[in-house]
């Protein structure tokens, strides 16, 4: 799955920018990620609720909200309410993720955690059941652009084995440089969706792009077994 990342987008042209990933082939996006970042819990300030429920209005591509944001128990559930169809929040963000996965399900979207590059897997094996979706960070939450840090691929090989022994039904999605450089070993490594930002908006035809990267993700996740 590819969902390319509006933080690289036009945000005077978000709609347009919506439909250049939308075409009806191998070129439409699976989802449309969207940072909202609050300026708290990282530096940068993006966008909010309303700039959602637009983009809602203005694409049929489901929208993977990922809120990087403090205080994910009260502001996480009303973009679920929205109709995101999946709204991840940070596990360093809150002292009871089950409760905040609980909410967004119960209002209608898929639950996701994240986990910043530095945040070990460990302590929240456990609770994994309660998610659809674990987003692995390969780049410092905050800014678009950045390197991509192949070091926290360890995570999802663990995960996948985790997710194969227990048979658990969880989507692993990696957001942070991927690229036509990075994503074949992010899919060896075993991840399911790839976050894309400049590598998708900063082409020429984005849904080109999107068609190559998930070609090369395909071909590297069957290569590797």
């Amino acid at each position: 799955m590819i969902a390319p990342s509006i933080l690289s987008a036009d945000f005077a042209n978000l709609a347009a920018e919506a439909r250049a990933v939308a075409g009806p082939g191998v070129d439409r996006a699976d989802w449309l990620h969207v940072d909202v970042m609050d300026a708290h819990f990282v530096p940068n300030l993006t966008l909010g609720l309303p700039v959602v429920e637009s983009l809602l209005k203005a694409t049929d591509i489901p929208i993977d909200c990922h809120l990087m944001i403090e205080n994910p128990g009260r502001w996480a559930p009303p973009y679920a309410e929205a109709g995101a169809y999946n709204v991840t929040f940070h596990a360093e963000a809150t002292d009871d993720p089950t409760a905040v996965a609980r909410d967004i399900r119960a209002a209608g979207s898929k639950a996701g955690l994240s986990i910043k590059p530095g945040t070990p897997l460990d302590p929240y094996l456990e609770i994994l059941r309660d998610f659809d979706t674990l987003l692995i960070m390969s780049v410092e939450p905050g800014f678009g652009g950045q390197k991509f840090m192949p070091e926290v691929l360890s995570k999802a090989r663990a995960i996948r084995t985790v997710i194969d022994s227990e048979d658990l039904r969880l989507l692993v999605e990696i957001d942070g440089g991927i690229n036509a450089d990075t994503i074949e070993e992010a899919a060896e490594a075993g991840i399911d969706c790839f976050v894309a930002g400049s590598a998708v908006y900063g082409a020429d035809d984005p849904g080109a792009a999107v068609a190559a990267l998930r070609d090369q993700a395909a071909a590297a996740r069957a290569t590797a077994g």
